[in-house]
């Protein structure tokens, strides 16, 4: 085998036929990503390869910092395309072993058909080759995802937006279904005032509604979820530390929205137990609808002050946090379970030391009622690469039913990404095909063959319930 050729990562024959007979073949369903809609329905053309592939990703951003990139050329505002894509190119090959040298490789040959790689000697060549084609037809925005076989497409949406990019979408009757996730983080903002207020007045605008009571406030919220519903949402998302463990009654709730309205922080414990309170009522509104809650915790968001405030979030410097999670995530999930309105549910872990709990919670909450309602989710942010998918599936398939698993997502703000679906199916065939090698899986290749079907594309398609 040779590096990235047609068997990449595929090490027995049953890994390479599973692969090239079955997984290759399979759509992509995107269930979670941070893809910009307004792209999707203006079909945006790129100008050149750094904005597709430099200028959100936080993943080469961390790597280029890491190899002693000055900050001007990775995220400043003077510098030009051309120079970021080339301190980018002095970096890969110090990226060996890192997944990103695999991802910018992959890229390169599944969007543009380049197999060179990636080095500051061959970096002007790349560039104008993938800026060529970047200026054809069927390589903006549309024709990039088309090109992988993408069939859903979910975005991570804020209840106060609009959605009109979904909506202009929709009426354009592209082939690929792009539709919201509902992401209400900013909900339980109570100890930050400063950012609470002035999302609570786009809230009130969005759904004509005032939201400066607590009332008026859950009102809004419901009255969101619906519109979301009847724009083609089935996912909630949520981004927490870990789930809140203290109680709350409705009466408190109301008196800790009502300071935070008026402009006072709320206690680290009443912002603790505001979001008990709200997480709950969350949980109801997805249940009633059918709709699929994911909860990604763990990350120890923004630790450098510094930077969080000179580049604001998502800007390369988030970690893995060392959250206790296994109470709350029980409690919570107990507390809707006791009243019959545990929606389906998939849950993140970000610190590989979670993974066996993650793993073997949703056995613990699953009723019977629909396959797999409960899921451990594919392996997310720190740990999709190599090592933390493996980890993910064997974790999965020892506490758990792999055969139920809805599979990868990309999780990504680049539309030159979905290369990472091809990663994913390549590590379960090569895992499958050696379980098969080693005497550990029979050569059932009717089993096998359904498995790789259901994981990469079928469960998911079942699962989530988009509309027709």
């Amino acid at each position: 085998m040779k590096f990235c050729d047609k068997d990449f990562l595929l090490s027995t024959s049953v890994a390479r036929e599973l692969y090239h007979g079955t997984a290759a073949g399979q759509p992509i369903i995107d269930y979670h990503c941070h893809l910009s809609p307004r792209d999707l329905a203006e079909d945006r053309r790129f100008k050149n390869l750094q904005e597709p592939w430099l200028e959100g990703d936080h993943y080469k951003w961390r790597a280029m910092r890491a190899d002693g990139v000055p900050e001007r050329l990775i995220t400043g505002k003077e510098t030009t395309p051309r120079d970021k894509f080339m301190a980018w190119a002095r970096t890969v090959p110090r990226t060996l072993r890192n997944p990103l040298f695999h991802w910018t490789h992959l890229e390169l040959r599944r969007y543009f058909g380049i197999q060179t790689l990636l080095e500051e000697s061959t970096a002007p060549g790349i560039w104008d080759e993938a800026n060529r084609l970047l200026a054809k037809p069927g390589y903006s925005v549309r024709g990039l995802v088309e090109r992988m076989n993408v069939e859903v497409i979910c975005t991570t949406d804020d209840p106060a937006d609009s959605l009109e990019h979904h909506q202009a979408i929709a009426k354009s009757n592209w082939r690929v279904k792009v539709l919201p996730a509902f992401r209400p983080d900013n909900a339980l903002r109570v100890g930050q005032p400063d950012r609470f207020k002035p999302w609570l007045r786009r809230l009130g605008q969005a759904s004509g509604a005032g939201a400066d009571t607590f009332k008026g406030f859950l009102k809004a919220l419901a009255q969101r979820h619906d519109f979301f519903h009847s724009q083609g949402g089935r996912l909630s998302d949520h981004g927490l530390n870990q789930m809140p463990a203290l109680d709350c009654t409705e009466k408190k709730a109301a008196a800790i929205f009502a300071a935070a309205a008026r402009g006072k922080a709320a206690s680290p414990e009443d912002a603790e137990r505001f979001a008990s309170f709200l997480m709950e009522f969350f949980g109801v509104l997805d249940a009633d609808k059918g709709w699929t809650k994911q909860l990604h915790l763990g990350a120890y968001r923004d630790p450098n002050t510094r930077m969080a405030a000179l580049l604001g979030a998502d800007s390369g410097c988030d970690t893995i946090g060392d959250f206790q999670q296994a109470a709350g995530l029980g409690r919570y999930l107990d507390r809707l379970d006791s009243k019959n309105k545990l929606p389906k549910t998939i849950l993140y872990n970000v610190n590989p030391s979670d993974t066996y709990l993650f793993a073997c919670m949703p056995g613990s909450f699953q009723d019977g009622t629909v396959p797999g309602k409960l899921q451990y989710g594919s392996s997310w942010w720190f740990l999709d690469q190599e090592d933390g998918i493996r980890a993910q599936l064997d974790a999965l398939s020892n506490l758990g039913l792999l055969s139920r698993f809805v599979g990868m997502l990309t999780d990504s703000r680049s539309f030159l990404s979905y290369p990472r679906h091809e990663y994913f199916r390549r590590i379960l065939c090569d895992r499958l095909g050696t379980n098969v090698a080693t005497g550990r899986l029979p050569d059932r290749r009717d089993w096998l063959t359904s498995l790789v079907a259901d994981v990469c594309y079928r469960n998911a398609k079942n699962y989530f319930g988009f509309p027709a």
